[in-house]
C-alpha cells in the first residue's frame, strides 16, 4: 500500500512526500563545481538524462552525460576515475548503493531513482520507495528526475513534465486509467505548462503514424480474432463501415479522424469484439487515458506519448543513447532521421524475434517458463521479446517468463516478465533475479513486474531452478 500522496503540485513541488530529499539533493548539486550525470540507457533513462541535463544547464552547473547500460562494479569503478567530485545517478544507483558507497571516499553520490535500494545508505537520496510511494507503479527515473529538477529550478521546469510522462509510459506505469500515483501531480504540471494534454481515446499503439488498417491488425493489444494480425481482416472490417476512410486512394490515420468518426468506428469495434467472443474486461480496455505532447507535430511518433517511448528504446538498445538524448532536447533533424532508421530496424528484429519464439516454444518448468535465445536474439530486446511473447501459441499467462540471451565476455542477460495480476498474488521479480542471480555469482534486480540479471555462462540451469522455487514460494 502506497502512501497518500498530494497531487496538485505547490510549493513543495509536483510530490510533496519528496520534497525534503529533492531539496537537499538539489542543493548539493548546487554547491558543486561540475557534475557527472550517468544514467540508464532505456526510454525511462534517457527521458531521465534530459530532463536532468536541461535542468543542470538552466541552474547554470558545468556538466558531462554518459550512458551506462548496466550499473555494475566495473561501471562505478569508471565514473571513481573520471575525476569528478560529484556524481549524479539517474534511473540507476539505488540498486546498486552497495557498490556505490565503497567509492563514496572518491566522489559524492546524488541519487534520482525508482528501482528496489540495495541494503546501504547515502545522504543525498531521492527515491519514492523510501516514502511509501510504489517506485514500480507510481512514479518512474524520469518522475524521480523531473521532481528533482523542480527542486532544482522551480516552476520554469514544469515544460519537462511532458519528458517526465514519456519516461513513466516507456516503464509501462500507465494502465487503462492512465498514470496513477505521484504521476499524477506530474501530468497536472505538464497540462497546466501547456505541454501536455490527457485524453480518452483508443488504446491502440499507433494512433499518430499508422494507417488504420495496420492500426488494427498489429493490436496486439486488443487481440481481437479476425482483425488482430489480420491484414485482410481489418481490411475487410474497415471497408464494411459507412465511413469515408480513404483520402486519395491512401488509408487515413486514427489522428485524421473526427470526433464522430472515431466514435463510430469505436462503437463497431467493440460489437465484432462482443461478436466474435472477446472478454469484457478486454473489450473495456479498448478505450482509456492517453497523453498528447501538444508542442510535437500531429502524426508524427513524438507526439503520441507511447510512440516517443518507442522510439527512444530504439535509440538506446542499439547503443545510440546520444541520439535518443538529442531526440528528448529537440534536435528534430539528423537526430530524428537517425532514431527513426534505428526505430525500423528495432521493430524488424522484435518481429523476427518473436517469430524465433513462437517456432522454438518455451520449456515449461513448475513456476516459471523459460527459453535460451543464445545469440539468436540481441540481448538489450530480449525481455521485450520475451513479454510479446506471451499469449501466443504454447507461452503460458499464469507464469512469469524468464529470457536470457548472450551478452559476451562469458556473461549472459537474463529478462523476465511477469502481470500485474501475478503481482496481486504475490510476485516480485525484483527479488527473484537478484537472489537468483546473485546465488550463482552474477547479479541483478528491477521492479516487482518486471526485472533483469547478468549470469555467468554456464549457470543457466541452476539459476533456473532457483527462480523456479523463489516464484513457488512467492505465489
Amino acid at each position: 500500500m502506497s502512501a497518500d500522496v498530494d497531487t496538485g503540485g505547490s510549493e513543495s513541488g509536483p510530490v510533496p512526500a519528496l520534497f525534503d530529499r529533492a531539496t537537499a539533493c538539489a542543493d548539493r548539486l548546487r554547491a558543486a563545481d561540475r557534475v557527472l550525470l550517468a544514467s540508464h540507457i532505456d526510454a525511462d533513462g534517457l527521458t531521465s538524462a534530459a530532463i536532468a541535463s536541461r535542468a543542470l544547464e538552466r541552474a547554470g552547473l558545468c556538466f558531462e552525460t554518459i550512458f551506462e547500460k548496466q550499473l555494475d562494479r566495473a561501471a562505478v569503478e569508471r565514473i571513481a576515475r573520471s575525476d569528478y567530485d560529484t556524481v549524479l545517478f539517474t534511473d540507476f544507483g539505488s540498486g546498486q548503493l552497495d557498490v556505490i558507497t565503497e567509492f563514496e571516499g572518491e566522489f559524492t553520490p546524488v541519487i534520482a531513482d525508482h528501482h528496489q535500494p540495495a541494503n546501504a545508505e547515502t545522504e543525498y537520496h531521492l527515491n519514492p520507495l523510501l516514502e511509501g510511494i510504489d517506485g514500480a507503479s507510481e512514479l518512474s527515473g524520469a518522475g524521480a528526475s523531473y521532481v528533482l529538477a523542480r527542486a532544482l529550478g522551480g516552476e520554469r521546469n514544469r515544460d519537462l513534465a511532458g519528458l517526465a510522462v514519456v519516461g513513466a509510459v516507456g516503464d509501462m506505469q500507465d494502465g487503462d486509467g492512465g498514470l496513477s500515483g505521484a504521476n499524477e501531480g506530474i501530468v497536472r504540471e505538464g497540462v497546466d505548462a501547456g505541454v501536455l494534454s490527457e485524453e480518452t481515446d483508443l488504446l491502440l499503439y499507433g494512433r499518430q503514424t499508422r494507417p488504420l488498417p495496420k492500426l488494427l491488425e498489429y493490436a496486439s493489444e486488443a487481440r481481437i480474432p479476425g482483425i488482430s494480425n489480420d491484414e485482410a481482416g481489418a481490411v475487410s472490417f474497415l471497408s464494411d463501415l459507412e465511413l469515408d476512410l480513404k483520402r486519395d486512394g491512401e488509408w487515413r490515420h486514427w489522428v485524421d479522424l473526427t470526433g464522430e468518426e472515431r466514435k463510430t468506428l469505436v462503437n463497431a469495434l467493440m460489437r465484432y469484439a462482443i461478436s466474435r467472443g472477446v472478454p469484457a474486461e478486454r473489450i473495456n480496455a479498448l478505450v482509456g487515458t492517453t497523453y498528447v505532447l501538444t508542442d510535437e507535430t500531429p502524426g508524427t511518433e513524438l507526439r503520441d506519448v507511447s510512440e516517443f517511448s518507442t522510439l527512444l528504446n530504439a535509440t538506446a538498445r542499439y547503443e545510440r543513447a546520444d541520439v535518443g538524448l538529442s531526440v528528448c532536447l529537440g534536435d528534430r533533424g539528423p537526430a530524428l532521421d537517425q532514431a527513426r532508421q534505428l526505430l525500423r530496424n528495432h521493430r524488424r528484429n522484435l518481429s523476427e524475434g518473436l517469430q524465433w519464439v513462437k517456432t522454438e516454444g518455451v520449456t515449461v518448468e513448475e513456476n516459471v517458463q523459460w527459453f535460451d535465445a543464445e545469440s539468436r536474439i540481441r540481448e538489450t530486446i530480449v525481455g521485450i521479446v520475451a513479454g510479446m511473447a506471451v499469449g501466443s501459441s504454447g507461452v503460458r499467462h499464469d507464469r512469469p517468463i524468464i529470457a536470457f540471451a548472450d551478452a559476451g565476455n562469458g556473461e549472459v542477460k537474463v529478462s523476465a516478465r511477469g502481470s500485474h495480476a501475478l503481482v496481486r498474488r504475490g510476485l516480485d521479480l525484483s527479488v527473484v533475479m537478484r537472489e537468483a542471480s546473485q546465488a550463482v555469482g552474477g547479479d541483478g534486480g528491477g521492479h516487482d513486474v518486471a526485472a533483469g540479471a547478468t549470469i555467468p555462462a554456464g549457470a543457466r540451469e541452476e539459476f533456473v531452478a532457483r527462480a523456479d522455487r523463489l516464484v513457488g514460494e512467492q505465489l
